[in-house]
């Protein structure tokens, strides 16, 4: 018997099973995947907005702002890469800049530090901006992080301290006893005292397993990138157009902590969960609504693009509770944006504010929540390098060419809690095929190394997705 099973191994499941594991309780994450954020944490912006944006008197607007705060000790402690860039807020003309004065009052209320320019001081600082642009509301504080990183990061974590997790596993239904639940699920039942469904775009589907009238309603919403070559430099700062109801935050120009730039997204509803293929349409419209605030957009230097699926809610506001007619069952669903930056702050309110009610939280003896931070050769200086090799000469082969990744990190990914066993595991947690060739050169080295190293055949690796298999037969 568990005393809490986290349904969704995405930032906001993560994040609960490394806090939740310091205390003396049993705990699960399970998901349907086959890594961990292979959900709306693989695919998003990245970025750690402040919390000006979020409605007065909200979740959204409280847990931002109190999330955005923690996360320059949470990626000092998990050794995950976090780039403060600042962000501008474009205004093109007076409609526009009246609603920059709403969210510069916000600022002000919330303590999020910002500052005025004119068009012309911010093109000094910003020479790709649009002409069009008038005014600017620059947040100098804000900040991009690689958000499946810091996922895995704490997932890893969790494990160390005694969370159990459970991969390709697909809730089915769940069954509610006198005290506690039972989750049925492919793989087998667990049962559980309490139950938080942190299952992104499938929250309301889980959450129909128990409840038959849900107060929310989830549509998958996509959104769709371009994603530049660091080679090309084209912005500094995150640029944001005005916000808008029916555009949410817009076609966005994001500098990534690696030096990419990513380009969008626009927002489709779409009728398929699983549907996070991109369209010819919203990329055009990605194109289209860029040129209102940048220029000279380098699209030569695209180097990929791709989707992902962010869970659109019926509520406006964040939903983290427990059920009413459900006790046990916590909701931490329509956790759009700012999700990625509210997630620390989520998991604390639901660990205070409902658990704490429920349970006993003593903590364990000599818990650690911290992680070592993982050897980049990139990151090294010359010298540190060559000592890297010295001590393990795989530091020094490289199997990733654009972006000089070692076959000794590769190793060290796979080997780690958590570790990798997928292509896409390996590229989401050490970058190889993140670069120019995307993979041209350096997939068929991964795969043979996570052939050897896990001691199966070439033809059982897969791409991702547990059946997503690369090779068909061998053929000699």
């Amino acid at each position: 018997m568990y005393d809490i099973v986290i349904i969704g191994a995405g930032i906001t499941g993560t994040m609960l099973a490394r806090d939740l594991s310091r205390y003396r309780l049993h705990v699960a994450l399970i998901d349907k995947e086959n890594d961990i954020a292979d959900g709306a944490t693989m695919a998003n912006s990245a970025i750690v907005h402040v919390g000006y944006d979020p409605e007065d008197d909200t979740l959204k607007a409280l847990l931002n702002v109190e999330g955005a705060r923690m996360y320059e000790k949470i990626c000092e402690d998990l050794g995950c890469h976090r780039k403060v860039t600042g962000a501008y807020v474009a205004a093109c003309g007076e409609v526009e800049e009246k609603h920059l004065d709403i969210l510069a009052d916000r600022a002000e209320r919330r303590g999020i530090t910002y500052e005025w320019l004119s068009g012309d001081e911010a093109r000094k600082e910003e020479e790709n901006l649009s002409e069009q642009v008038t005014k600017v509301l620059s947040f100098p504080t804000t900040a991009v992080i690689y958000p499946w990183e810091v996922a895995i990061a704490c997932a890893e974590v969790a494990v160390t301290n005694g969370v159990e997790i459970y991969l390709n596993t697909c809730c089915e239904r769940i069954t509610k006893e006198e005290d506690h639940f039972v989750i049925h699920t492919n793989n087998g039942d667990y049962e559980t005292r309490y139950v938080i469904n942190a299952s992104g775009v499938g929250a309301e589907k889980v959450y129909r397993m128990v409840c038959d009238t849900p107060e929310f309603k989830i549509t998958p919403r996509r959104g769709e990138y371009f994603v530049l070559d660091h080679q090309v430099h084209y912005v500094n700062h995150i640029i944001f157009p005005v916000p808008s109801a029916e555009k949410g935050k817009g076609v966005l120009a994001v500098p990534t902590v690696f030096g990419n730039t990513l380009l969008g997204p626009n927002s489709d509803y779409v009728d398929d969960p699983e549907d996070t293929g991109t369209s010819f349409e919203g990329l055009d419209y990605v194109r289209a609504n860029l040129t209102k605030t940048m220029k000279n957009v380098p699209y030569r230097y695209v180097i990929r693009n791709f989707a992902g699926l962010r869970p659109s809610s019926s509520c406006p506001d964040f939903i983290i509770e427990e059920a009413k007619t459900v006790p046990g069952f916590i909701n931490a669903a329509s956790i759009e944006s700012p999700g990625l930056a509210s997630a620390p702050a989520v998991s604390q309110y639901i660990i205070q504010n409902i658990l704490k009610k429920h349970l006993e939280l003593t903590e364990k003896e000599n818990v650690c929540l911290t992680r070592e931070k993982p050897l980049a050769m990139a990151d090294l200086t010359p010298e540190e390098k060559a000592e890297a090799i010295r001590k393990n000469p795989l530091y020094g082969k490289i199997i990733c060419r654009c972006e000089q990744i070692s076959e000794g990190e590769i190793l060290d990914c796979i080997h780690r809690p958590c570790g990798a066993h997928t292509v896409k595991g390996v590229k989401k947690r050490v970058r190889p095929g993140m670069g120019r060739c995307q993979g041209g050169f350096c997939e068929p080295r991964v795969l043979n190394i996570l052939a050897r190293e896990l001691n199966i055949s070439p033809t059982e690796v897969v791409l991702d997705a547990k059946n997503a298999k690369i090779l068909e037969s061998e053929n000699r």
